[in-house]
């Protein structure tokens, strides 16, 4: 197949729209359940892009969930904890492989942003990973193959339409892109920069130690960057990105931003938001979205009367700010990553409250005494790796 003829573009008016091969080649993917669209194959082949470099950096079966063509998570797959597996909701599905743990935690970390999801899939999908996905609210997922029983899962979503899409592992791009803006042809040579451990090496802090599973975590944090809309920022614990922030103006909002989804991340964690006594006919969704209210500042649409026993079988006590900042600063060694400098410490001290222990950033601010300062207050690492990652 040297094309592949879409419904429409990026919105319905914009017809008409296909994918193809500007060489005349094959395209190295077939499609098979769905009619995938034009900002599902942006998402699928960004998140192929990540999951495959996750996979060649630390050897271990990765995934992503994107979400308008930026992660909304990403991990390798590690074990996960009773209280890992009971916030992403499959506690109920007893021991998982590898890869259905990757995206139990890619999925898991930002659920809220995750609905809806483009799945991507480092390694052939198996029948735990399908079982997972076969039950969450899913766009489509893209991976280098499916064992049968798996793709049989698959095709009953949706009523047979959920979208499926099968990519050639062994495909390599032309070394020179291109796109079109406004009838003018961009070309570029493709972000062909390899994240390995040497990546962190310029450690520039008084604080010189970073262990190898802090390196696994900053490299999961810049591949992921690498393929999040700019300006970008990444925290990551234990094998998996907590806190996205993607296309911000501000370096700082993007911290910011990033940072409050880590810290949610971790109120979820908290005894007292997971022993919530929610209504046993809740949907998902619902859920999902009641403890998103419950730990923010709205906690009041969810909590005054007249609206708790919509989602609750009794009335939760609020979750005070100084309950909260509690468990918070129990949250520690925590990576972060950023696209590019920090222009201000301002950045360091916002990550500070998320336990951000160790970072890595390109430098070349003209205030990175500022920066490396704001570190050494804190005790944390920080490598400079001289190498911007913007992503439009």
């Amino acid at each position: 197949m040297k094309e592949l003829e879409l419904k429409y573009g990026c919105n319905p008016n914009q017809k008409p729209s296909r994918i193809y091969m500007s060489d005349g080649s094959e395209l190295p993917i077939t499609v098979l359940c769905g009619r995938p669209g034009y900002i599902n194959f942006l998402d699928a082949f960004n998140g192929w892009q990540l999951v495959s470099e996750l996979k060649k950096a630390t050897g271990l079966p990765a995934a992503t969930s994107f979400k308008h063509v930026s992660p909304a998570g990403a991990a390798v797959g590690l074990p996960m904890s009773e209280t890992l597996a009971k916030i992403y909701w499959v506690d109920d599905l007893g021991e998982l492989s590898p890869l259905a743990c990757a995206y139990a935690r890619a999925r898991g970390a930002d659920r809220m942003s995750s609905f809806g999801d483009f799945i991507a899939l480092s390694d052939v999908c198996d029948v735990d990973t399908a079982r997972l996905i076969k039950r969450e609210v899913s766009d489509g997922v893209i991976a280098p193959g499916y064992e049968p029983e798996a793709l049989e899962l698959l095709k009953q979503k949706k009523k047979g339409n959920y979208n499926v899409i099968q990519i050639d592992p062994e495909y390599v791009p032309a070394a020179l892109e291109h796109k079109e803006v406004f009838g003018i042809t961009f070309e570029q040579g493709r972000n062909e920069l390899n994240i390995d451990e040497d990546f962190f090496s310029n450690v520039v802090t008084e604080n010189k130690e970073i262990p190898q599973n802090a390196k696994t975590d900053l490299a999961i944090a810049m591949i992921t960057l690498k393929y999040t809309q700019s300006n970008s920022v990444c925290y990551v614990k234990d094998g998996q990105a907590i806190g996205i922030g993607a296309g911000q103006q501000s370096r700082i909002h993007c911290t910011r931003l990033a940072g409050q989804k880590a810290d949610n991340w971790w109120l979820r964690q908290c005894p007292k938001v997971l022993e919530l006594p929610f209504k046993d006919d809740i949907r998902r969704a619902d859920r999902d979205n009641a403890i998103d209210l419950y730990i923010g500042e709205e906690y009041m649409d969810v909590l005054a009367d007249g609206a708790w026993e919509n989602t609750f079988k009794e009335k939760p006590e609020v979750f005070t700010r100084e309950e909260k900042r509690a468990w918070l600063d129990k949250m520690t060694d925590v990576a972060l990553g950023s696209d590019a400098f920090f222009p201000f410490g301002d950045n360091i001290e916002r990550a500070h409250k998320s336990g951000v222990k160790y970072v890595a950033q390109p430098g070349g601010s003209v205030r990175d005494d500022n920066v490396i300062a704001a570190c050494n207050k804190y005790g944390m690492a920080m490598a400079f790796t001289g190498i911007r990652l913007f992503h439009h």
